[in-house]
């Protein structure tokens, strides 16, 4: 029986610096390359991405304004596969990730895909940050990057009207149609994979997670991180408007309880919390700072 045909589409906009790395980590996956088709989606790169894209996929296309739009054209209109899949330049794929989500999805009920994000890197806030990403996997604060592409199609793909809350709104629409899984991240390496040595010099050690995605984000900057989710919180009216602010999801998501104590203390988390309290200190400040700039933002969309 043959296996699946997967579609991983890439959204770039001058991403010269990490796109390679991004690349790399596709063609080193254990699942037959001759199953796995790489799409880039880039957005009026003015540095080399294009040109490095071009080495490795023929499939290299432009479209904008935005991501959603990007990863629309990509996974709707360019791929050839049953299962698509979406990244950012900066990721890099785990050399089990594909073969783990196609076994995953081998059970029918399963229309899409949480995967494990981990943040790499080796200063204070990064190692906070990627503290406080792994307690959001598989809940409602994240979103799904693999799925069936007849669900996804069915749904009508990422809304384009939103640049931050379409990953939760596209978790609501597949919802609606069956189950979103948690792919478990654990698994051997397979020897002599290649991006080990990067992974590790970015301060995690990656034996032992053979299905995850590691963010390969610059060292963390408080002032474009805080920019960053300003510029996401300006689609988060249509986005609870969209589904009403009675919504049990929008509850949770916008919700100062769920946001701030119970993503972090359900399911026994709360024994990894207490068991790093220099990390949980720099994750609540973060989450506080955040909480302001939201504020901010909307005080500020109000005088306007």
């Amino acid at each position: 029986m043959e296996l699946p045909l997967v579609s991983i589409t890439i959204t770039t906009r001058n991403e010269a610096g990490n796109i390679e790395n991004c690349l790399k980590s596709i063609k080193a996956q254990t699942y037959p390359v001759g199953r796995l088709e790489t799409i880039v989606v880039d957005n009026a790169s003015t540095d080399e991405t294009k040109a490095i894209a071009a080495r490795y996929t023929d499939k290299v296309f432009d479209k904008g304004p935005e991501r959603s739009a990007q990863r629309n054209f990509g996974m709707l209109q360019k791929s050839a596969g049953e299962l698509v899949m979406f990244l950012d330049a900066d990721m890099i794929m785990a050399p089990g990730l594909v073969e783990a989500c196609v076994r995953a999805m081998a059970d029918p009920a399963v229309l899409a895909l949480h995967i494990p994000e981990i943040v790499l890197g080796t200063r204070y806030f990064s190692r906070v940050r990627r503290f406080e990403r792994g307690f959001y996997d598989g809940t409602v604060i994240d979103g799904a990057r693999f799925f069936r592409k007849e669900a996804f199609a069915r749904v009508g793909g990422f809304d384009e009207t939103m640049s931050g809350p379409e990953d939760w709104d596209i978790d609501k629409k597949i919802k609606a149609l069956g189950r979103i899984a948690l792919l478990p991240a654990a698994g051997e390496l397979p020897p002599g994979w290649p991006m080990r040595e990067f992974i590790l010099a970015r301060g995690v050690g990656p034996d032992g997670l053979a299905a995850v995605v590691y963010h390969n984000e610059a060292e963390f900057d408080v002032f474009k991180y805080l920019s960053k989710k300003s510029y996401y919180a300006r689609s988060f009216d249509g986005y609870i408007s969209k589904w009403g602010a009675g919504d049990a999801d929008i509850r949770r998501q916008f919700g100062l309880w769920y946001r701030y104590f119970g993503v972090f203390l359900e399911n026994g988390k709360w024994k990894t919390l207490l068991a790093h309290p220099l990390r949980c200190a720099g994750m609540y400040f973060l989450r506080f700072a955040v909480g302001v700039a939201f504020l901010r933002s909307k005080l500020g969309g109000a005088n306007t």
